[in-house]
C-alpha cells in the first residue's frame, strides 16, 4: 500500500502539476476512440499497450474479458458498452484475449476454481468455449489447447456482443465495427481476427500504415 500512495504523491506533484491544460480538458468531457473489453488480469495494460493516453479507451475488464449474452437482467458489462456507444459515439469495440489466461485455464481445468464459486458462476458465460475446445481440439496438448481456448473464448464473445440491442442496431447500418485481438504477453504480439482467413494474425505496421501477416502460421494447428 505503501507504494501505492507514494506513487499518487508522485503523480499529483510530478505529472498532473506539470500538465495542467492536459487535465482541465479531461475534465471538461471524455471522447475516446475505442471501447476495450479486456481481462482483469494484472499483467494487462491497455493503454499501455496501445500507447494511449488518458481519455482516449473507454475500458470494460473482467475475469476472462468476458460479455455475458444480453438477458432480461442486465450486466454491467452491456450497460458501460450501451453508454460507450450510445453517449460517447464510439465506433469500434476491442475485446482483448491475452497469453496464459487464468480464466481460461480455470475454464478447461476446474479443479483450479472448485474453491471459487463465484468464479465458476462467471465461467458459465465461456462455456461455449470450452465445448469447442473439447470436442475440435481433445488431442492436443495442454499448451495449444490453452492457446486456442484464448482464441475461441474472443470469438465466442464477439458473438455474444452481437446480441447486445444498441450493438446490432449499429452493426446493421455499419455504424460501428467490432475487433477481435489477442495479446501476447511473452513476445508483445498482438494477434487480429482476420475475417476472410478465419484465423488470429500478426499485426504488421510501417510509416503510418497496418496490414495483417497472411504468411503466418500458428504454433498450434487451429481451423477457427
Amino acid at each position: 500500500m505503501l507504494k501505492l500512495i507514494a506513487g499518487l504523491h508522485q503523480f499529483k506533484t510530478e505529472i498532473h502539476a506539470n500538465n495542467p491544460e492536459f487535465f482541465d480538458r479531461l475534465a471538461q468531457r471524455q471522447t475516446p476512440d475505442a471501447l476495450f473489453i479486456t481481462c482483469s488480469d494484472s499483467r494487462i495494460d491497455p493503454n499501455l499497450l496501445t500507447q494511449t493516453n488518458p481519455g482516449e479507451l473507454f475500458i470494460v475488464r473482467n475475469v476472462g474479458n468476458i460479455i455475458p449474452p444480453h438477458k432480461e437482467c442486465i450486466s454491467g458489462e452491456e450497460a458501460a458498452i450501451e453508454f460507450a456507444i450510445v453517449a460517447l459515439g464510439i465506433k469500434d469495440i476491442i475485446i482483448c484475449g491475452h497469453s496464459q489466461c487464468g480464466a481460461m485455464k480455470g475454464l478447461l481445468n476446474t479443479d483450479i476454481i472448485r474453491e471459487m464459486p463465484a468464479v465458476c458462476a462467471w465461467l458459465d458465460n465461456a462455456q461455449q468455449t470450452k465445448q469447442l475446445v473439447l470436442s475440435k481440439y481433445h488431442q492436443l496438448d495442454e499448451k495449444c489447447k490453452l492457446e486456442i481456448a484464448v482464441q475461441e473464448n474472443v470469438l465466442v464473445q464477439l458473438e455474444h456482443l452481437r446480441t447486445y440491442p444498441s450493438v446490432a442496431e449499429r452493426l446493421e447500418h455499419s455504424e460501428i465495427s467490432i475487433h477481435g485481438w489477442v495479446y501476447e504477453i511473452e513476445s508483445g504480439e498482438v494477434y487480429i481476427f482476420e475475417s476472410d482467413h478465419q484465423q488470429f494474425l500478426p499485426l504488421a505496421y510501417e510509416e503510418g500504415h497496418y496490414h495483417l501477416n497472411t504468411s503466418h502460421i500458428s504454433h498450434c494447428p487451429t481451423d477457427l
